[in-house]
C-alpha cells in the first residue's frame, strides 16, 4: 500500500497586504496634498448637515409663518375663483388662449410668492452650512468631464465599495431612528388623533397642523444628531484618506524642491561660475592676506568707489592655494596675518566692504604694501 503524499499549498502573502504602492499610509497629509484635494473639490463635508438644517429651518418657518400662509392661501383661492367666472362671463364662455395664459401666469406668480421665503431660507441655510464646513473656495475642476468615470469596471467597484455599504447602513439607521420618533409621538397622541373625526374642519386643521409641526421639529432634532455624528465621521475619514506613504512624501518633496542630485549639480555649477568670476577679478587686488596655509583673502581699495577695502576673492585650503598661486603670477603682495585672515574669511562676504573694527589692521597692511610698491 503506497504512502499518502502531502500536498503543498503555496500562498503569496502579498495578496493579503493592505499597503498600497510605497508602503502603508502612516504620514500626515502635507499642505500641498490638502490644497490639491481642495482644488479638486475633495473636502470633508457632510450632506446630512445641509439636509438636517434645511429640514429644521422649514418647520421653524412653518411654525411662525402659519398666519401669513393662511391669509395668502385664502386670498389666492378667492382671487382665482373670482377671476375665472368673471372672465368666462366676459367672453361668453369662450376664453381666448392668451387670456387663459394670463390667468395661469398670475396663479403661478401667487404660488411663487408663497414659496419664495422658503426657497430663500433653504438656499441661505445650504450656503452657510457649506461655508462653515469647507470655508470659501471657488473651483471649477469638479465640473470638468472625466472620461475615467465612464469606465464600467470602475463604476461597478464604486457600487459595491465599502463607502456604499456604509451609506446603506447609515440610511437604514436614519429610517430606524426617525421611524421610532414618529411611532413614539403618534402613539402618545393617538387619543387626540382619534378625536379629529368629531372636530369641526377648522379645529381639525389646527390640530393636524400642531401635530405635523411638533413631529417635524422632533424629526429635525434627531436628524441633527445623526448629521453631527456623520460630520465627525467624514472629517476622520477624509483625514485617513489624505494620509500619505513615506514614498509619496519623498516624491512630493522631490517634485516641489527638485531632485537633490540635480540641485547639487546646479549648486556646483553656480559655485564654479562664482569661482571663475572671483579668479578673473583677482588681478585687481592690492593685497592677499593669508593664514598662511588654510585661508587666503584678496582685498582691493578704490577711494573713488568705496569707503573701505573690499573682499574680491577668498578661499580655504585648495582654493586658498590657487589664490596665492595667482597672486604670485600677477605680482600681488601676499601678507601673512593668521587672525586677520580667519576673521576676514569667516565674517566678510565676497564683494562687500570690511567692517569698521578691521579698518586699522587692514590700513596698516595696505600702507606697508603701498610703501613696497612705491605708491606712497
Amino acid at each position: 500500500m503506497s504512502e499518502a503524499r502531502p500536498y503543498l499549498l503555496i500562498v503569496d502573502l502579498q495578496f493579503f497586504a493592505k499597503e498600497g504602492p510605497g508602503g502603508e499610509k502612516t504620514e500626515e497629509p502635507t499642505a500641498k496634498k490638502l490644497r490639491d484635494a481642495r482644488d479638486e473639490g475633495n473636502v470633508a463635508k457632510s450632506q446630512e448637515i445641509n439636509q438636517a438644517l434645511s429640514l429644521l429651518a422649514l418647520f421653524i418657518m412653518l411654525r411662525f409663518l402659519t398666519g401669513w400662509l393662511g391669509q395668502n392661501f385664502r386670498s389666492f383661492f378667492t382671487t382665482v375663483y373670482e377671476d375665472i367666472p368673471n372672465t368666462i362671463q366676459m367672453y361668453d364662455g369662450e376664453m381666448p388662449y392668451a387670456t387663459i395664459a394670463v390667468l395661469v401666469r398670475n396663479a403661478l406668480l401667487h404660488v411663487l410668492l408663497f414659496i419664495a421665503p422658503f426657497l430663500a431660507v433653504g438656499f441661505s441655510v445650504a450656503f452657510i452650512s457649506d461655508l462653515v464646513q469647507v470655508k470659501w473656495h471657488v473651483t471649477t475642476k469638479p465640473l470638468k468631464p472625466k472620461f475615467s468615470k465612464l469606465n464600467p469596471i470602475t463604476g461597478f467597484s464604486k457600487i459595491v465599495s465599502k463607502q456604499k455599504l456604509f451609506e446603506l447602513l447609515k440610511s437604514l439607521l436614519k429610517l430606524t431612528l426617525i421611524g421610532a420618533v414618529v411611532w413614539s409621538y403618534i402613539t402618545g397622541r393617538k387619543e387626540s388623533i382619534f378625536l379629529l373625526y368629531d372636530m369641526p374642519i377648522r379645529q381639525c386643521l389646527e390640530a393636524m397642523y400642531d401635530i405635523i409641526i411638533n413631529l417635524g421639529l422632533r424629526i429635525a432634532a434627531v436628524y441633527m444628531i445623526i448629521a453631527a455624528a456623520d460630520y465627525i465621521y467624514q472629517k476622520r475619514k477624509f483625514h485617513e484618506d489624505m494620509k500619505m506613504t513615506k514614498q509619496e512624501v519623498k516624491d512630493e518633496y522631490k517634485n516641489a524642491e527638485g531632485d537633490p542630485q540635480i540641485k547639487g549639480k546646479i549648486r556646483q555649477r553656480m559655485m564654479e561660475a562664482s569661482r571663475r568670476r572671483m579668479m578673473q577679478a583677482l588681478p585687481q587686488a592690492d593685497v592677499v592676506i593669508t593664514n598662511p596655509t588654510h585661508y587666503a583673502v584678496a582685498l582691493k581699495y578704490d577711494q573713488e568707489k568705496y569707503r573701505a577695502p573690499v573682499v574680491i576673492a577668498k578661499g580655504a585650503d585648495h582654493l586658498a592655494a590657487k589664490i596665492k598661486e595667482a597672486a604670485g603670477e600677477y605680482n600681488i603682495e601676499i601678507v601673512e596675518n593668521k587672525p586677520l585672515a580667519r576673521m576676514l574669511y569667516a565674517n566678510v562676504p565676497l564683494g562687500t566692504e570690511i567692517p569698521p573694527e578691521l579698518y586699522e589692521a587692514v590700513a596698516n597692511i595696505l600702507a606697508l604694501v603701498y610703501k613696497i610698491k612705491g605708491k606712497v
